[in-house]
């Protein structure tokens, strides 16, 4: 092969790494880059940036609900620390795609934490990075990994500590053996709280040029549970639905809750006034006559639509548990009827009948 044949292949090579920014997901396009461009989080956030000014830093453990920023926090701490020419030399990450058995960890990760690291501070961007001597390896989903590989990990933390750091990051903090979690700093990662998101969120759709409302947002949010991740892909989603059509329709909040495999709130807030928890906007229709085939019917009706009983209930418990006129005995009832027909549904029971049987007992106890 020729010298241009070389160059030419390499092109190629390069070319091939290269993502169209229009067809990557907005999970990974919007990704952090810094640590300040990380939302909420003001505790971890504050604690990393005194670390990049002393590049001193320890074993990490990230724990905390899912879309709430562990993994892109600790990728965003990385560039920062090497730069985008060292990052592939310095960082090892291992996800719960990748085997990770004792037998990984003895090879793969310990090959990679004996490696000494070389030494380059400057880019070639021109720009200079702390790029302190050692390496960091991630472990995401650490809580997934075997009780033998966690205790072989011990003891290479320890070995290789002085040229290599480690991130473990987990959604349950319980499944990592006490001898790994106490070599840690351990940093706490709560959901985004609806200021957070919506900023977010907001700066997505700008940018994108996705024309959303108030009350898209705040279905969002709401969907999601927290889970900024999770509240962007709907968005995307949701563009998708939207720009399908010509002209383009209007994003709105049944968009996004049909999206998210939700019960829509009409649906919901229609059901809740058939068993008798009165809702704003259902309040003036009068109340059925026959209580028992008017719930029989808005089952059947809610069945055949396909929603699912688990969803439909677990929505129905937050608006009895939340509402504002049912009093505390009227609530400890429902949740008694709840529990039953969520262990009941986990164990397979039919999903109309105990659909019905919960709607009847909430009507009993509101009524």
């Amino acid at each position: 092969m020729s010298f241009f044949d070389k160059r030419t292949s390499k092109t190629a090579s390069n070319a091939k790494h290269v993502v169209d920014p229009a067809l990557q997901p907005w999970v990974e396009k919007y990704r952090p880059q810094t640590i300040d461009d990380i939302s909420a989080q003001e505790h971890t956030v504050a604690v990393l940036q005194k670390t990049l000014t002393s590049t001193n830093l320890p074993h990490m453990l990230f724990y905390g609900p899912p879309g709430t920023g562990k993994t892109s926090t600790v990728l965003a701490l990385s560039k920062q620390l090497f730069g985008p020419d060292n990052f592939r030399n310095r960082v090892l990450e291992l996800n719960a795609s990748d085997e990770r058995g004792i037998s990984i960890v003895r090879e793969k990760v310990k090959n990679f934490a004996r490696q000494t690291p070389r030494a380059q501070a400057v880019s070639e961007d021109g720009k200079v990075y702390p790029c302190p001597p050692y390496k960091i390896i991630i472990l995401d989903e650490a809580d997934s990994m075997t009780q033998d590989a966690q205790g072989a990990l011990r003891r290479i933390m320890e070995n290789y500590a002085h040229i290599t750091r480690f991130c473990l990051v987990c959604n349950y903090v319980t499944r990592i053996i006490e001898p790994l979690a106490s070599r840690c700093s351990k940093f706490r990662f709560t959901p985004l709280d609806p200021h957070s998101a919506t900023d977010r969120l907001n700066h997505i759709a700008t940018a994108e040029r996705v024309a959303v409302t108030p009350e898209v947002i705040d279905a969002l949010i709401k969907s999601s549970g927290g889970d900024l991740r999770r509240a962007i892909t709907y968005l995307q989603s949701a563009s998708r639905l939207s720009s399908s059509t010509q002209p383009p329709t209007p994003i709105t909040a049944r968009d996004i809750q049909e999206i998210a495999g939700t019960v829509p709130d009409q649906v919901l807030h229609g059901f809740a006034h058939v068993i008798g928890v009165d809702v704003p906007g259902f309040q003036n229709e009068p109340p059925p006559k026959s209580p028992f085939d008017a719930i029989q019917k808005k089952v059947k009706e809610l069945s055949r639509e396909g929603y699912s009983a688990t969803q439909l209930l677990n929505q129905l418990h937050d608006l009895v548990v939340l509402h504002p006129t049912l009093n505390g005995k009227q609530k400890s009832q429902c949740g008694l009827v709840f529990a039953e027909a969520d262990k009941a549904l986990c164990d397979g029971a039919d999903e109309e009948l105990w659909t019905l049987e919960v709607a009847l007992q909430v009507h009993k106890a509101v009524v």
